[in-house]
């Protein structure tokens, strides 16, 4: 049976409910998730955002409202799918395969979560443009961003260390300060020097002309 999104209380599985809810996540990377619960803390709305859910409900709720969610996840997975079936990204040393949800580079598979891939492959998709952090948050976990929210920036830094740490020697995304991210390749440290200036040649002194010479030997004759 193939599933479109699961909806999960985690509270129903008491102490196992968020151990459950990591490896629902961690193995099936194209299932939609919400989370739809009582009451819940900041922090642990955060982690479950972090673990990989798409959506968070908090009880009570309306029953219309919940389906028009699951609704939602399951058209931004469907897109999703769409998407994977195009050919491999290839930037970089970098190759990014939707139809695996990897990315690899030089051959070796880069150890991302399910939300870091899709970061990475947003960006890769719209190499050389910048995309505004609200734009890469709505369409990334799928709702509008909470003002202060720093979830892009955790993710970018994390992205980029796994990057820096396997290809040290590109560097692909770009911090366009206020504004949001842009992906685009480039070589680290290989830039090319311009050659230095050479100073201008001493220029010779002009020879004295009849009156300068002169002039110095009437000063030799009435010096003293």
């Amino acid at each position: 049976m193939k599933l479109n999104a699961l909806l999960l209380d985690p509270s129903v599985l008491g102490d196992e409910g968020w151990g459950y809810l990591e490896r629902v996540c961690g193995m099936l990377p194209d299932l939609g998730v919400i989370v739809c619960t009582g009451r819940s803390t900041v922090a642990q709305r955060v982690r479950g955002l972090r673990l990989g859910v798409d959506d968070w409900i908090t009880k009570p709720c309306h029953p219309e409202e919940a389906m028009a969610r699951v609704e939602a996840v399951s058209r931004r997975r469907r897109r999703g799918r769409t998407d994977s079936e195009s050919g491999p990204l290839v930037a970089g040393e970098l190759e990014i395969r939707p139809d695996q949800f990897q990315a690899f580079v030089s051959g070796g598979s880069l150890d991302l979560t399910r939300r870091e891939f899709e970061l990475l492959h947003l960006l890769a998709e719209a190499k050389g443009q910048v995309l505004e952090r609200e734009t890469i948050y709505q369409r990334v976990w799928g709702y509008a961003m909470a003002h202060g929210d720093r979830s892009v920036d955790v993710f970018i830094r994390k992205l980029r260390q796994k990057l820096e740490k396997r290809s040290p020697g590109w560097g692909y995304i770009h911090t366009h300060f206020g504004v949001g991210y842009r992906f685009d390749p480039e070589p680290v440290g290989d830039s090319v020097e311009e050659p230095p200036v050479p100073a201008p040649a001493p220029q010779p002194e002009p020879m004295p002309g009849p009156e300068s010479a002169s002039q110095v030997v009437h000063n030799s004759f009435t010096t003293g």
